[in-house]
């Protein structure tokens, strides 16, 4: 016989699952197609580790106890589902059947061990599935004698390949057959040949839908050529299928994802429910068992970055990661982890981590939602609750909702005792704010007692016993011992790739593991947004109309000239025209005609007027099929439109903030104009187009892309019509992230005190001044003072005034080292020991010293409107096609540099030579503070986010407790001009009370309600 047959590969995999693991050879003969079962095998089980149940079952049915037992199995699993069943068994008149034994999270003794040991895989080949036929599946795996897993098998040698296996299965494989049937037959269907793999767990004829299951090559699809000369899909059969590996999929991965969603029919609301059963994908499986080995070898204090493309399937890794470490033990019976901590702004992943995790332990409790304040957070740590889902906003108000407890409740009532506590922190999307004040806070809650052991050793090694809360502060920053954290993101920034630093076995760096977007795009799991890539540019003439050629300054000028422009209603209303009409004629049609399209504007006025333009368009033209809507954050104003106020709710017809992603979603509206939402984290995978009207790059470049990158029935294709942006510049921010994601070498830990020498050489600030601001600034509590916040303005005053004493450029340059030691100190701290305590107190210092400091003198703002008339315009299309990201190599993300934030030193120039030269950024939209005291006071405690975050996270009273203690610093930067009622205020506790709980009130209520919608 030929060796090239796929008889031989078929002979191969059965052959190393017998010899080399622990199946055994099943035989088709054995197995029931109308039962969808292996009857002997399953009874022989039973008897084997339940006898005594057994003997109490056939003390009532005798001869047709098999019979009996058999009948009821079915009817659980056509109930319940074969998953289900094969985790929690079943019942037979009264008694407990269990169809499977798993290995315990801990505890693991000889009785367990001995039961699980009892199971039995089986592997058939040629298994004949029906009574109707004789058609056979290539392979069946049976997990005690119910079927778990069948393969169709294709040898290339032959010239078949995994696209035949998929339409055997699509057309020769009757979903409405036993072993086919959804959820109550076999688990999972994988098409193998001897390259790659694929899988579904739900055959739909021709509507089923095959999932990629390869390991990736080169940063792409497919499957690299195996070590060891053989199959390159053995990973499969060597690695997945692997006795101890498909019981632990069956027992902690496998799940039944439900979905809800609302649909019109026959204008009547309705509900439909959506199940899907989850099979873990190869990366996934690979990262979560790679992760939990990696604690389980090192335990805690590991930084990991998994950088895993949009289309990766994160919720459900981050679900089972959680799950996992949760119950992770040592050899020696001890938890790794006390607790897990999921950091999450996303509302989705709350309800899919409950949902899932309680399908494997079915038990209320292990799962906590942080959803209402920080004392519910404190509640849950000192609780042990085993996994808790937060926002790391809630942190830092930690220590103050204790001591408040406490003092409600009595002392000692509520505990939050680190010591010999270690938790694992899983953030849902890394990005620099990880490396913020906010996360300093975080790991300090959670290493308390640590912080201060290591604390009381650094005081007793170098005397500095006066220094004790600035040696606190400095040693929170780095890594933690008792903290592991596993963060996720597509797009990782230098800093992200510095500080979870853990390096990937494989090359040696972080990320620990990736999955990449061409990868994901190349096994179709996201859609390539820039394969379909149109660019317009517009070409302007203007005219001066003003008599006089008043001197400008270039930069700020040509700001006010491009928001002129861009603004301009005959610029708005063209390229309204021409998104409308490309809308209807190419976009439309698609996705069963349910497409849907984005315009990303330059501006909260930008969208307004977008808006207007779009609703006054539609209306002249009488369409009628295409609506839109538009999302902003507050008020906007629009100058040519005096005394009306525009909101977001306003202008969608009442549709309020909230319910705006859920109406979108339905038919009525096509089209959404963004301001600076819905760019990040928006998944409605209908949006196929984008039409781009605002300057992006890097990062948020790909961000907002990614918007189409979404995968839905009927979704072929994107389209991206860019009125801003060049080709090579949307490359540039792309191709970073393509592949695996690369940085530069750290920083010269050196540099930070280059910078404080060269900010010394200034002779601006005096180390005495810092050391003053820093006593006041970490004396403990119980010398705290009404004092302390004047004596700290005092000492900073004094630096301020030699600053202002400098020359421009001198303060420019000044100003610019203080931004780039604030900045590279809050990130080197995590990744350097430094353990200087005169860094951390210059750091904290300059953080305030740079508030107190005057705004640049960055020349007059300009109005040019009067000035200047559009004259001549025209919107030409420059380029289609697509961006090819396989092109050139992209470089390594760069660290913190030294440019600072120096003052603008422009020359000033004639308007009529700038009005030649036009830029495509607008400067900043100022807020305006009432005039009224009281209204000044709540208006700049509104601008705080600081106090929005305390809102967010504290009930009205904790919340009003936190603002009486920031409320004399606003007071404090209101004095002047108001003397009499700051006395009054300062001098009169009952007085300053009132006041205090009135703003409360308001500024809850309005923080609260914007951030509800």
């Amino acid at each position: 016989m030929k060796k090239t047959k796929e008889i031989h590969f078929e002979e191969a995999i059965q052959y190393h699952l017998i010899e080399n693991d622990k199946y055994v050879k099943g035989d088709s003969a054995d197995f029931d197609p109308e039962l969808c079962l292996e009857k002997e095998r399953i009874i022989t089980f039973i008897k084997d580790t339940q006898l005594k149940n057994w003997q109490a079952l056939e003390v009532i049915h005798g001869e047709e106890t098999d019979n009996v037992l058999i009948a009821d199995l079915r009817k659980h699993i056509g109930t319940n589902g074969v998953l289900s069943v094969i985790r929690n068994g079943f019942k037979c008149f009264g008694k407990k059947f269990k169809v499977a034994y798993f290995l315990p999270n801990n505890q693991l003794n000889d009785d367990t061990l001995a039961l699980y040991n009892k199971n039995t895989l089986s592997v058939t080949r040629q298994l004949y599935f029906s009574n109707k036929d004789t058609k056979s599946l290539d392979m069946a795996i049976f997990l005690n004698g119910l079927p778990v897993v069948t393969l169709e098998l294709k040898n290339k040698f032959t010239g078949q390949s995994t696209e035949h296996s998929k339409k055997q299965y699509k057309n020769d494989r009757d979903p409405n057959e036993p072993i086919f049937q959804f959820k109550k037959g076999a688990l999972v269907h994988f098409a193998v040949d001897t390259d790659l793999a694929f899988m579904t767990t739900r055959l739909s004829g021709n509507k089923t839908f095959f999932l990629p299951f390869n390991l990736g090559v080169n940063d792409g699809a497919g499957n690299p050529p195996a070590e060891d000369g053989g199959y390159r899909t053995a990973y499969l059969w060597r690695e997945v299928l692997q006795s101890d590996s498909l019981l632990d999929i069956l027992n902690r991965f496998m799940h039944l994802q439900v979905e809800e969603k609302k649909i019109l029919k026959d204008n009547v609301l309705k509900k439909i429910k959506k199940e899907v059963m989850i099979f873990p994908r190869y990366h996934q499986l690979d990262v979560v068992r790679k992760l939990i080995d990696d604690s389980k070898a090192n335990g805690a204090g590991k930084n990991y970055l998994v950088q895993h493309s949009a289309g990766s399937g994160k919720s459900n890794s981050i679900a089972w990661l959680a799950h996992r470490l949760s119950s992770l033990h040592t050899e020696l019976d001890e938890k790794i982890f006390h607790s897990v901590i999921v950091v999450t702004d996303r509302k989705v992943l709350d309800q899919q981590l409950q949902d899932t995790i309680y399908q494997f332990d079915h038990k209320q409790g292990v799962v906590e939602k942080i959803d209402e304040d920080t004392r519910q957070l404190v509640k849950a740590l000192s609780g042990g609750t085993p996994i808790i889902i937060t926002t790391v906003q809630k942190f830092p108000f930690v220590s103050e909702i204790l001591e408040k407890l406490n003092e409600e409740q009595g002392e000692g009532s509520v505990e939050l005792s680190t010591k010999g506590k270690r938790y694992a922190v899983i953030v849902d999307e890394a990005h620099s704010s990880q490396s913020g004040e906010t996360a300093m806070d975080m790991k300090y809650v959670l290493n308390k007692d640590g912080v201060e052991e290591r604390a009381a050793q650094y005081i007793a090694e170098n005397e500095e016993d006066d220094e004790d809360e600035v040696i606190r502060t400095m040693l929170r920053r780095g890594k933690q011992d008792n903290l592991s954290f596993f963060a996720f993101t597509a797009t990782p920034k230098y800093k992200t790739l510095k500080i979870f630093d853990e390096p990937n076995p494989k090359t040696g760096e972080a990320p620990f593991h990736d999955y990449t977007m061409r990868q994901a795009i190349e096994e179709k799991f996201i859609l390539d947004v820039l394969a379909n890539y149109t660019t317009y540019k517009t070409y302007y003439q203007i005219t001066q109309t003003a008599e006089e050629d008043n001197h400008v300054e270039r930069k700020k000028a040509a700001r006010a000239l491009a928001r002129f422009l861009t603004l301009h209603e005959y610029n708005i209303a063209q390229k309204t025209e021409v998104m409308i009409e490309h809308f209807r004629t190419h976009v439309r049609h698609k996705i069963g005609q349910r497409a849907k399209a984005m315009v990303v504007t330059d501006s909260r006025l930008h969208a307004v007027r977008y808006k207007k333009a779009f609703d006054n368009y539609i209306e002249k033209k009488g369409y009628t099929d295409v609506r839109s809507l538009v999302a902003f954050s507050g008020t906007v104003e629009d100058p040519e439109v005096p005394d009306v106020n525009y909101t977001e709710v306003g202008m969608n017809n009442g549709i309020a903030e909230k319910a705006l992603p859920e109406e979108f979603d339905t038919d009525d509206y096509k089209v959404l104009l963004v301001a600076e939402k819905y760019q990040t984290g928006f998944d409605q995978p209908l949006l196929h187009t984008m039409y781009v009207d605002k300057k992006l790059s890097g990062i948020q470049a790909v961000q907002t892309l990614s918007r189409l990158n979404r995968m839905a029935a009927g979704k072929e294709d994107t389209f991206v019509l860019d009125f801003r942006n060049e080709p090579e510049e949307i490359f540039s921010a792309f191709k970073p992230f393509y592949q695996q994601t690369r940085a530069e070498e750290l920083t010269d830990p050196h540099h930070l005190y280059r910078l404080q020498s060269q900010i010394d050489e200034h002779q601006v600030i005096h180390e005495n001044e810092i050391d003053n601001f820093c006593s006041v600034y970490f004396a403990p509590k119980r010398k705290e003072s009404v004092h302390d916040h004047a004596k700290m303005n005092g000492v900073i005053d004094l630096a301020v005034e030699r600053y202002v004493e400098l020359d421009e450029e001198s303060q420019g340059d000044f100003k610019g080292l203080l931004v780039n030691f604030r900045n590279m100190y809050a990130f080197l701290s995590q990744v350097m020991p430094y353990q200087d305590t005169d860094l951390e107190k210059l750091y904290t210092y300059l953080r305030y010293l740079l508030t107190k400091l005057p705004r640049d003198a960055s020349g007059p703002g300009y109005k040019i409107d009067g000035d200047v008339e559009l004259e001549y315009y025209r919107l030409q299309k420059i380029s289609e096609g697509s961006i090819n990201l396989e092109s050139g190599s992209p470089d390594d993300l760069g660290g913190p540099s030294d440019v600072g934030t120096g003052t603008n030193t422009e020359e000033e120039v004639p308007l009529s030579e700038l009005v030649k030269a036009i830029n495509e950024r607008f400067g900043t939209d100022f807020t305006e503070a009432d005039r009224l005291f009281f209204e000044q006071i709540e208006e700049e405690a509104f601008e705080s986010e600081d106090l929005k975050e305390a809102a967010s996270a504290n009930s009205f009273n904790d919340f009003s407790s936190i603002l009486s203690k920031v409320f004399e610093d606003i007071l404090i930067d209101r004095m002047d001009g108001n003397e009499e009622i700051f006395q009054r205020l300062m001098g009169d506790a009952d007085v300053r009370g009132i006041a205090v709980n009135d703003i409360a009130k308001s500024l809850y209520k309005r923080f609260r309600k914007k951030g509800s919608e």
